[in-house]
């Protein structure tokens, strides 16, 4: 039973008012009676109209749905329907046009495009190894993945494959790092020689520095599109010694920013699971989390890098940050909490709590020196709004939270994420509705295609998941996600960002296909891990993403809202029997993977063998698009419920096999009765009535059963 104590007539379990108390209020400055008025005055002042916005979203799909069940029988009339969502307020004016005016913005958000990581906050060895992924090794990056077309093969250094791994970077500084005269890879050293570097380069500019001796550098710092290369010189190096320059690896600026997730990742149900997440956060601020890690009969602890020193070309002493800029993602309007009760008895809005908490934490790193932020700011990701009046309510939240915390106006910067369907048809008004504060916009497909099936759910059974991205509405959503946001004024003030890429051993792959990112304007993209970043950050090198921007603002806009707004129907498509069978069983497959970690194991995100045993990352946004899915094909019966429940049942055979490994798994064949299950279960039944297509209530729910029977 979860002891609570009282504070300003809010019902609060006894170990978060432990930790605020005792561990994170300290040495803010803000006074423990301030920061509980502060937040009761937000669940008792704010929490009514956060219902009252939620209660809205349900009375316009209501609204949706009884639309489409009314024109079903009739061919879709595109300019009906837009004039029926303007007269239901889905759709509102635009308004003129304007430019964002968000000041103190750090320059990774921006000046600098670059590689963006999404980690786990309640996982301490990933937070870490994220926030230190501003810094990698391109050497090891190339040699430990397939980049190069193929993986290594058996124990110890292969020379043959480090040599293409040299010759690789040596490329690479060819292209982005040209010499005046010859290839990087004729250099016999590197050094300093009248001021200049040797090697003389095309562009004398891009010599940034050097740490060591000028005449025998240690290090070599390289710089291009605002980002650095760091040539390691080590004769004595297991690379250097055999290096005819003594280059024993090429370090890369890589994950630029970070977002520390307390949402769609982590699985976070009550005040045990948010300390653990907050706690995390407050090491980060403060700087002194650190983690030990086991790696066979050894062990070593590992904690946030320094920052780098090293020499300017003219002789001054400099530094450059050694960590990502980190950002922390909040929950959205949604869920709520048993962490803390209002004075009715009722559970305050996870996102309220996570508003004041957050924010409060980074007040340790506002008030240090050289910390997170250089110019005094705090960066909130702000999750599933629908539309500009949520986006609106999210930016009041944050001025009160700034009054109550003492904080000047517009410390915090949010993030908007365009993933809910009303915020993309609006996408012009939200970012007007925090012109003040937004400092990012970003685009993320399954989340997005989750709430396409949902919205349209009346309209007839969408096409399979694998073609969504070949519909017009995407490349609508992509495209018009760039172009207003340049169009208001986000270049030099704010990043335009794309989605993951969700094949974290498929580096190859990712290297051919995420380039598209930046060559559509975004200033950064989601990647799985810090060797992704690594790998991607070459993409930033080759490509001027702020030419490309004024490329596309000079070319006007692209993608029309008629095209955003037409509805992905398998409209006269036939399906096989087989590819019905593949469909169902490769959602299924995938939303079983998932959940049975997140509710058994408390695991928010992980990489899942999908139905051919390749490696997805997986959070609850893969779930929720998958779940859609297949809740859409039974309300039009494509298939019919005992197809589904077969193929969950075969499914979960196959999960229980790819984690035969775990000893901490538990087996959900043949008995098919574990709260794991019945929640993959519930997600696909009883998907239909989630608010929004959501995975979170029934997630949460089935977790609370299984802590609450574990005791």
């Amino acid at each position: 039973m979860t002891i609570r104590v009282e504070k300003h007539g809010l019902q609060v379990a006894a170990e978060y008012a432990d930790f605020i108390e005792k561990s994170a209020l300290p040495g803010t400055g803000v006074q423990v009676d301030a920061f509980w008025q502060g937040l009761s005055q937000l669940v008792h002042d704010f929490g009514p109209e956060n219902r009252s916005l939620l209660a809205k979203r349900e009375e316009i799909q209501g609204q949706i749905d009884a639309w489409h069940i009314q024109h079903r029988e009739t061919p879709h009339n595109a300019e009906a329907y837009s004039a029926f969502l303007r007269d239901i307020g889905y759709l509102l004016p635009e308004g003129d046009d304007f430019e964002i005016e968000t000041e103190n913005v750090d320059p990774e958000i921006a000046h600098v495009p670059g590689p963006q990581l999404v980690v786990p906050i309640t996982n301490a060895r990933f937070a870490l190894n994220a926030a230190n992924a501003r810094w990698g090794s391109l050497y090891d990056a190339l040699y430990g993945t397939d980049a190069m077309g193929d993986l290594p093969v058996g124990k110890g250094y292969d020379s043959a494959r480090g040599a293409r791994v040299i010759a690789w970077g040596r490329d690479m500084l060819d292209r982005v790092f040209p010499l005046v005269a010859g290839s990087w890879s004729d250099i016999m050293e590197v050094s300093m020689q009248g001021g200049a570097l040797s090697p003389e380069l095309s562009n004398s500019a891009q010599f940034a520095g050097y740490v060591g001796k000028a005449e025998a550098p240690s290090r070599v710092l390289l710089k291009n599109n605002g980002l650095h290369v760091i040539l390691e010189i080590d004769a004595t190096g297991t690379i250097g010694a055999a290096d005819q320059a003594s280059i024993n690896d090429i370090t890369l600026e890589s994950a630029l920013s970070t977002i520390m997730d307390c949402e769609d990742s982590v699985a976070a149900v009550d005040a045990e699971d948010k300390v653990l997440a907050y706690g995390n956060w407050l090491g980060l601020m403060k700087r002194d989390l650190s983690v030990e890690v086991h790696k066979g009969s050894s062990s070593f602890t590992r904690s946030l890098n320094p920052d780098l020193d090293y020499t300017k070309v003219a002789g001054a002493q400099a530094s450059l940050k050694g960590r990502s800029l980190l950002l922390v993602r909040n929950v959205g309007h949604l869920m709520t909490n048993p962490a803390v009760l209002d004075r009715d008895g009722v559970e305050a809005g996870e996102g309220l709590m996570d508003a004041i908490t957050t924010v409060m934490i980074a007040m340790h790193d506002l008030q240090a020196e050289g910390g997170n932020s250089q110019h005094g700011s705090v960066y909130v990701v702000k999750p599933k709004m629908h539309g500009p009046e949520e986006v609106d309510f999210a930016c009041r939240i944050f001025d009160h939270v700034e009054q109550a915390l003492g904080l000047p106006r517009n410390t915090v910067k949010i993030g908007i994420m365009d993933e809910e369907r009303r915020t993309s048809a609006n996408l012009k008004a939200c970012i007007r509705a925090a012109r003040y504060r937004v400092a990012f916009i970003n685009t993320g497909f399954l989340d997005r295609t989750g709430d396409e099936i949902y919205t349209a759910m009346e309209a007839g059974p969408m096409v399979p998941k694998g073609e969504m991205k070949s519909t017009p509405w995407i490349s609508a959503y992509e495209d018009r996600n760039v172009d207003i946001g340049l169009a208001c004024g986000l270049k030099g003030r704010a990043q335009i960002g794309k989605g993951m890429w969700a094949m974290p051993d498929l580096m190859q792959a990712m290297l051919e296909a995420k380039a598209g990112h930046p060559q559509a304007g975004a200033t950064c993209a989601w990647v799985p891990s810090p060797t992704a970043a690594t790998l991607h950050v070459t993409h930033y090198h080759e490509i001027n993403v702020h030419e490309v921007q004024d490329h596309l603002k000079a070319g006007g806009s692209r993608g029309t809202l008629q095209d955003l707004l037409t509805i992905p129907v398998m409209t006269g498509k036939t399906l096989s029997d087989d590819a019905i069978t593949r469909e169902i069983e490769n959602n299924a497959q995938g939303i079983l993977g998932y959940v049975v970690r997140w509710v058994d194991q408390g695991v928010g995100c992980s990489k899942v063998p999908d139905i051919n045993n390749v490696g997805l990352m997986e959070d609850r946004a893969t779930c929720r698009i998958s779940s859609q899915a297949l809740a859409n094909w039974l309300h039009h019966g494509v298939v019919d419920e005992a197809q589904v429940h077969a193929a969950m049942q075969k499914m979960a055979a196959v999960v229980d096999a790819q984690n035969a490994a775990d000893p901490d798994y538990r087996p959900m064949a043949p008995e098919f009765d574990g709260l794991a299950y019945q929640a993959a279960c519930d997600l696909v039944f009883k998907g239909r009535v989630q608010p929004s297509g959501y995975t979170e209530p029934v997630l949460h729910a089935r977790r609370l059963q299984l802590k609450s029977a574990a005791g």
